[in-house]
């Protein structure tokens, strides 16, 4: 069966090329995207993505970002879901790119998007069984600025890493910003229990504004467990209690291990059980 792409209110064949070469988003990196799940036929957490989609948008001074609300993210998503005959459960990857030509600087700041959809076989996050392995990458640290805690498009730091994941052969890399604390993972936020609290680094570290980690503090605050957004040493991997990563597509997944230290899973299994409760 043909996957479909939605590219500027039009499908395409997802195999199908198009993308001119005068791609802003291609050649310069001049964008930014959101990933996102649906459960039951609905976009989870729809508001949360249009907010930090909208802030990107505006961050980066691109116009239209006033469109991009919950409607349009609704809308497009269970289009794109029709039109692959998908059954209810997806995950899409939304990137906007700035449409102006010119080379650095662009003659304007007007944009285009691109939304890909692929199904899911569940409606609600799994914990994984197995736990991740992981190490810290440290060839390469995360700049902390004004774009920092949007998924932009320059994902080169993230490709090295998953470079150095493989030829390791980790579940997850972690990596740290300019000034060598903890920021996130490849793909994920970053949380560690120690001594029965909570840590997740603070957006002032430089990690993505994670949609997933924003739900996790607040789960974390309705059921009253302590968690403190924080500058955090790497050097607290070796005696915490637990580490979890978490994004808006797999949910929170617990670490097994970092080195030869191994962790427990108590606090990421009740928040995982938590989240669940949420899907509509």
């Amino acid at each position: 069966m043909s996957q479909y792409i939605l590219f500027n209110d039009e499908f395409f064949a997802a195999d199908e090329a198009v993308i001119k070469a005068s791609n802003r988003g291609f050649k310069f990196g001049d964008g930014l995207f959101e990933t996102m799940r649906m459960s039951n036929g609905k976009l989870q957490f729809a508001a949360q993505h249009a907010d930090r989609l909208r802030a990107g948008m505006k961050a980066l001074k691109m116009e239209g970002y006033s469109l991009m609300d919950e409607y349009f993210l609704r809308q497009k998503t269970t289009e794109l879901l029709k039109k692959n005959k998908i059954h209810g459960n997806a995950r899409f990857r939304l990137t906007i790119y700035r449409d102006g030509e010119g080379l650095y600087t662009p003659e304007h700041n007007k944009t285009g998007y691109l939304l890909e959809g692929l199904p899911l076989e569940d409606a609600h996050y799994e914990l994984n069984k197995k736990g991740l392995i992981i190490d810290v990458y440290d060839e390469i640290t995360k700049p902390v600025n004004k774009i920092s805690n949007y998924k932009t498009s320059n994902s080169l730091l993230y490709v090295m890493a998953g470079l150095f994941k493989k030829q390791h052969r980790l579940d997850e890399a972690l990596i740290l910003n300019q000034h060598g604390f903890l920021c996130e993972s490849i793909s994920s936020n970053v949380f560690v229990v120690y001594q029965k609290q909570i840590y997740t680094p603070a957006l002032s570290e430089g990690c993505v504004a994670g949609v997933m980690r924003t739900i996790v503090l607040q789960l974390a605050k309705t059921y009253q467990l302590p968690i403190i957004e924080a500058q955090i040493s790497p050097e607290i991997l070796k005696e915490a209690e637990e580490v979890f990563v978490t994004n808006a597509n797999s949910g929170i997944r617990w670490v097994m291990g970092y080195g030869k230290k191994r962790y427990f899973n108590e606090v990421a299994k009740m928040l995982s059980i938590k989240l669940n409760e949420l899907i509509g």
